[in-house]
């Protein structure tokens, strides 16, 4: 029987002399782990960013609807849509019962034209807020200030904008305390949000920020609202149910009654996106492990096609005393040396996909040390599983027979 480091100089030999048969060998797991590595990245990746940016809730903040924040059945939404809307006077009974809120804020949402001389963005994001807000919104104002209760009392014409519209409408301008043209309304702007970026291809910096009373003339005082509230967050589930006692009891709504409202945190935000992500990762697992399985079949017929080739080789060293055990144990090296290095190769692979990610945009993918060690068992397993039939073939050729082929 031969020694590990015998049995190991032979696999290099062997793969020295078939460098072309080798090379096809690695090339077939190294897709199939660099699929696989590419694939968890881009899954890790997305949660970190969803939570970095979708989830733009503070830990100790909730939100009041009159439809669900986070739901993936439409019909939900279409019977939500026939609830009683959330007023002024929800967000004003909600400051004054609920002793565990600290900040309460509201918000409204519609999309507008927006003019600046003679250029024109279409389909805006228009939010109307309340001046409390300035301490609820976890986005902060880079240059210049938000708007004060006063402001937001007397119905003043000013506005915060978003870097997107910086971009459209004030390129190389200042764009404090320019004039915007909101439909038939104006508004001064006093402020620029911090820029936010893309999530998920969707602009998150297109937007123009008013007073909630300016949004309601424009819009329409009968615009349902969303009811912000910002608490301690040892006091978070008690602000909460305080606020749908509230609300229940304004609605007229008894024990046995649904809440005709809904109640968002960043947690039902996350709770729908690991939902979401859960199928796709499971999707992108499958397929990736086909594409490991396909580069598993590609080695198995390499190595019988090497079999093939290397009747003669292997009828040489059965005559000079190798056994099927030296022969079957040649084999199985050559083939995990080889996955071994394909599974290296794919994780490199994998490491420069990330790279580029996080380089040319701003998605957070790395490769996790774990996701690395799985590339580099699984190219192990499936060069150990998949050599073994060659490997038995190869031991259980009749050594005569192998002698005498070409």
């Amino acid at each position: 029987m031969f020694a590990i480091r015998d049995n190991f100089a032979e696999c290099l030999s062997a793969l020295r002399a078939h460098k072309l048969r080798a090379s096809l060998t690695v090339l077939g797991l190294t897709m199939g782990v660099a699929t696989l590595i590419t694939v968890m990245t881009i899954v890790q990746g997305a949660n970190v960013y969803v939570e970095q940016k979708i989830a733009n809730l503070g830990t100790n903040v909730f939100q009041i609807a009159r439809t669900p924040f986070a739901v993936t059945d439409f019909n939900i939404v279409i019977k939500a849509l026939k609830f009683r809307k959330i007023e002024l006077e929800d967000m004003l009974a909600v400051i004054a019962g609920c002793s565990n809120c600290e900040q309460v804020g509201a918000t409204a949402g519609a999309t507008v034209r927006a003019r600046y001389g003679n250029k024109e963005v279409t389909d805006v994001n228009l939010a109307g807020h309340t001046a409390s807000m300035a301490d609820i919104d976890t986005r902060s104002v880079e240059r210049g200030r938000y708007f004060t209760p006063t402001e937001e009392e007397h119905r003043a014409g000013v506005c915060l904008i978003g870097d997107t519209l910086v971009q459209q409408l004030f390129l190389g301008v200042d764009p404090l305390g320019k004039t915007l043209r909101l439909g038939t309304e104006e508004c001064t702007v006093i402020g620029v949000m911090e820029k936010l970026g893309s999530v998920l291809g969707q602009d998150q910096d297109d937007f123009i920020t008013i007073p909630l009373s300016s949004f309601l003339r424009m819009q329409g005082v009968h615009t349902s609202l969303t009811i912000n509230v910002k608490t301690r967050a040892d006091r978070f589930q008690d602000a909460q149910d305080q606020a749908i006692l509230i609300l229940r009891a304004r609605r007229h709504l008894t024990a046995g009654m649904e809440s005709d409202f809904f109640i968002g945190t960043k947690e039902s935000y996350m709770a729908l996106w690991r939902s979401i992500s859960s199928a796709f990762f499971a999707v992108f697992i499958m397929v990736s492990a086909i594409s490991v399985i396909i580069g598993g079949i590609v080695i198995m017929n390499v190595m019988l096609m090497g079999v093939t080739a290397r009747r003669r080789e292997i009828g040489v060293r059965r005559a000079v005393g190798a056994t099927k055990l030296d022969i079957a144990r040649q084999f199985i090296a050559e083939s995990v040396l080889q996955c071994i290095v394909g599974g290296v190769i794919g994780v490199g692979l994998g490491f420069l996909v990330a790279l580029a990610l996080r380089t040319y945009s701003p998605f957070p993918a790395s490769v996790q040390t774990g996701v690395a060690i799985l590339g580099m068992v699984l190219s192990s397993a499936v060069g150990l599983f998949f050599g073994i039939y060659p490997a038995m073939r190869a031991a259980n050729l009749d050594p005569i027979v192998a002698l005498r082929s070409d």
